[in-house]
């Protein structure tokens, strides 16, 4: 075993919305983990709340970060969140940042989502439609639990009201207020790579015609999903990857945000169907050996 990619403190994946650490016997972070340790890495998937407000999700993260100090004796952590859990994790660092070495964002709507922000315009709270897309993520989070295989904790709980308020334009802009360590100054640009002695990475991707549409995505009916919901963006509008825009996704150093990815295939998850010279766990693989460089 090499040790290109042990990093000095443990990695903490941390999943978006609906997350999991395995379905059966199906990761969420499909080929990304094995890599990572077959390279020196110490590498954990961890599990909080699939739907809840990213303050909850932050506390129950708080709680597996020091269980895993204890286990390893480690001193600090570095977290990588995909989705929503790109705003979990700035949350434990703003939070505890004696905790943190490193805060890494994939594909993270730290400026909101226009998918989120469109459905609480169609479909708002209270009204049929709003609870025919509240069922609709009710049960796929109570499916994902029940078949969940790699969590064995307590069970988490699940707010889909407040959910979704984390995730808007709106919610996130408040939560940014609170919480606005590695954000950019102005938009579009860089924020500061470090904070209270955390750095701050993040890298996302777009649709991009003729390559995420293309290669292994075209048998891939998440990638159809995405191109379908990459319709109802309005400010970001052919800048985003179906459910976060490009420069929403900005946070402290940008290793790149416009990588030809959709939001699912920036963590590989959909068993490695990925576009035209998209290379997502390449990217995973290259930042641990950034962190191990840098000494974290």
């Amino acid at each position: 075993m090499t040790q290109e990619y042990a990093t000095r403190y443990p990695l903490l994946l941390v999943p978006g919305l609906l997350g999991f650490v395995r379905v059966l016997i199906y990761p969420y972070w499909f080929g990304v983990v094995k890599p990572l340790e077959r390279g020196g890495a110490r590498v954990f998937p961890v599990m909080v709340s699939g739907v809840n407000s990213t303050e909850i999700r932050g506390e129950q993260l708080l709680l597996v970060i020091e269980q895993v100090m204890r286990d390893t004796g480690a001193s600090k952590v570095n977290l990588i969140g995909h989705s929503q859990g790109a705003l979990t994790v700035r949350y434990v660092a703003a939070r505890r940042p004696d905790l943190v070495a490193s805060v890494t964002s994939v594909a993270g709507p730290n400026h909101g989502s226009e998918l989120a922000d469109f459905l609480e315009r169609r479909f708002p709270a209270g009204t049929p439609g709003g609870r025919v897309v509240n069922a609709i993520i009710g049960l796929m989070d109570w499916l994902i639990r029940i078949f969940e295989t790699g969590y064995r904790g307590p069970r988490l709980p699940t707010d889909i009201t407040a959910s979704h308020q984390s995730l808007t334009t709106t919610g996130v802009a408040l939560f940014n207020r609170r919480y606005p360590q590695g954000l950019p100054a102005t938009w579009g640009g860089d924020g500061e790579e470090l904070v209270d002695g955390v750095r701050y990475y993040s890298w996302s991707g777009i649709l991009t015609p003729g390559r995420t549409n293309r290669g292994l995505n075209l048998i891939d009916g998440s990638n159809i999903v995405c191109r379908l919901f990459a319709r109802t963006f309005i400010k970001e509008r052919g800048q985003c990857d179906g459910m976060v825009g490009r420069f929403s996704s900005r946070l402290g150093k940008v290793i790149g945000d416009d990588f030809p990815l959709d939001h699912f295939d920036s963590v590989n998850q959909m068993i490695g169907l990925v576009g035209k010279g998209a290379r997502p766990v390449q990217l995973f693989l290259e930042h641990a050996a950034r962190l191990k460089a840098a000494g974290l």
